[in-house]
């Protein structure tokens, strides 16, 4: 079974409710008759019902509950919780039904908030800060977690490198130039992610264009101080850094250039150096080795609300509910 048919799997054996407010939108709709079809979620749609079917197409989603904000009768419930929630940062009632009213994100996210659902999905149209924003500002962070980041699940085809070609690239989607402390959360964030999605021990490398001090340089410090950090932080976790890509998942190449490493040669979780190189890096793999990107998937939020890149056909929204849904049943345990 591969990655994604094990996520479904598991999504569909204790099925979760997970709202995508780009309900307008055609390849959110053809998801959502996939999603309903194969049993992965219950789905919730918000907007106008007619308007949504005229814009399924053909695509059947007679099972996906539709929300009007309009037209609902928790609505106040969720304009009250929404204006106590915010009101120290200025919010006025006025202000939090209007939000609620045009902008399907802030209203997906309280149904989140409220429990009405278990996770959100978007991104399909929306900016990351967009999606985002929402959920910073109303669900904030986990317990015990430091920042917010983002990662992507890369599948890659006849690899034997990884985790039989899965990995997890880090952060990939969200912190644009990290600090060493926020670098050593991202990593130890990642792992509990990887654990999690792909149920096998996380093998972390930190990344560099260094590998254990072949290159003197400001960027290398910042990745040695953010290894020593988790290792500190989280001494039972296979991590170490830092290292060149090559040295991090090909044996040779690791035990030529880091020997004596528990990790070098064996990376799932990859915890690239800034933003750059982790946007960079996920769209070379997906684009030339040809790899199944989901994300990004986000990480830290006290529960699922995950991102999409806006290039995303209808299946990347399929998986990535999939795995919001098995991030759900986590969350609620």
């Amino acid at each position: 079974m591969n990655f994604l048919e094990s996520i479904k799997e598991r999504a569909k054996a204790n099925k979760k409710t997970i709202v995508l407010p780009e309900s307008y939108e055609k390849r959110t709709l053809d998801a959502v008759s996939i999603i309903l079809k194969e049993e992965i979620a219950n789905v919730i749609l918000v907007g106008d019902e007619d308007e949504i079917n005229k814009k399924a197409d053909g695509a059947d989603i007679s099972k996906a509950t539709i929300i009007n904000p309009q037209k609902y009768d928790k609505f106040d419930e969720l304009v009250n919780t929404f204006y106590e929630l915010r009101k120290a940062k200025g919010m006025t009632e006025d202000k939090a039904r209007e939000t609620l009213l045009k902008d399907p994100l802030y209203f997906g996210v309280m149904l989140v908030k409220a429990n009405i659902a278990d996770g959100m999905v978007a991104g399909a149209v929306n900016a990351t800060a967009n999606v985002l924003r929402p959920s910073l500002q109303i669900l904030k962070t986990a317990p015990g977690t430091k920042l917010v980041s983002a990662f992507f699940v890369m599948v890659v085809p006849n690899c034997e490198y990884g985790e039989n070609g899965v990995f997890i690239f880090a952060d990939s989607g969200l912190e644009q130039n990290p600090t060493s402390e926020k670098l050593a959360a991202i990593a130890q964030s990642s792992a509990k992610s990887f654990e999690l999605l792909v149920q096998k021990e996380p093998i972390v490398a930190m990344l560099s264009h260094s590998t254990k001090g072949s290159a003197a340089h400001a960027d290398v410090d910042k990745v040695v101080e953010a290894t020593k950090i988790a290792k500190e932080e989280n001494p039972n976790l296979k991590l170490d850094g830092e290292f060149q890509l090559d040295a991090a998942i090909v044996p040779s190449v690791g035990a030529s250039k880091a020997p004596g490493s528990d990790v070098a040669g064996k990376a799932n979780v990859l915890v690239f150096p800034d933003l750059d190189a982790g946007n960079i890096g996920y769209k070379l793999v997906q684009r030339l080795a040809k790899a199944e990107a989901y994300g990004p998937v986000t990480q830290g939020i006290a529960k699922p609300v995950n991102d999409l890149s806006r290039g995303c056909v209808a299946e990347d929204i399929v998986g990535v509910v999939a795995i919001t849904a098995v991030q759900a049943q986590a969350s609620q345990k």
